[in-house]
Formats: C-alpha cells, structure tokens, sequence
C-alpha cells in the first residue's frame, strides 16, 4: 500500500529551525510533483511550498527567504527545512505527493497524516 508518512515536527521557539520529512512507502514506480500544505486552527489549509519531480520550487511569500524544499527522489523523500520560525508559521503540516504505484496506469494524489508544529516561548 502506497502512503506518505511525514516527521520531524515538534515544539521550537521563535527564531528557532526544525527539518520536516516526508517518505513515500510502498511500491513507487515514478514520484511526481509534491507540496507542504499547512493548516492552522480555524483557518483554511494553504500551500507552504512545492517542488517538482525535477527540483523546480516555489514557496508562499509568508515563507520566502525562510523555509527551504527539496527532495531525495532515490529514496522517495521531500523535505521541508523551516529557520527563523515565527508563532503564526504554528501549525499543522501536511505532505501531498503525486506518487506512481508499480502496476498502475497514472499518477494518484495522496497526502500525509499531518504532523504538527508550534513555534512558542
């Protein structure tokens, strides 16, 4: 079965870094486009930064210059790198991959479980 699991979330202080992971278990064939959504209380969930299958990224401006995207395709992870966290980056995140299962005709969409991140003293 294929899945994303994601890791690496936690409690930082302002102005602290943490490193989120995202791993594509099971039988991948291809490993397409992938983003890091986020999701805070009483908000709706908004894209934080994306990278193509050929390393092409973009990122929310709140973020620019702060979170940096990228992607290890042989071992079918993406991370997120977040420095310089601020209380509003508070949140759950959430990976979503286009992933190729083995025996598949086309690219499926799949996300992440979540894992939470908040950035207080």
């Amino acid at each position: 079965q294929v899945q994303l699991v994601e890791s690496g979330g936690g409690l930082v202080q302002p102005g602290g870094s943490l490193r989120l992971s995202c791993a594509a278990s099971g039988s991948i064939f291809r490993f397409g486009a992938e983003g890091w959504y986020r999701q805070a209380p009483g908000k709706q969930r908004e894209l934080v930064a994306h990278i193509t299958s050929g390393g092409y990224s973009n990122y929310a401006n709140s973020v620019k210059g702060r979170f940096t995207i990228s992607r290890d395709n042989a071992k079918n992870t993406v991370y997120l790198q977040m420095n310089s966290l601020k209380p509003e980056d508070t949140a759950v995140y959430y990976c979503n991959a286009d992933l190729w299962p083995y025996g598949g005709s086309r690219y499926s969409n799949y996300w992440g479980q979540g894992t939470q991140v908040t950035v207080s003293s």
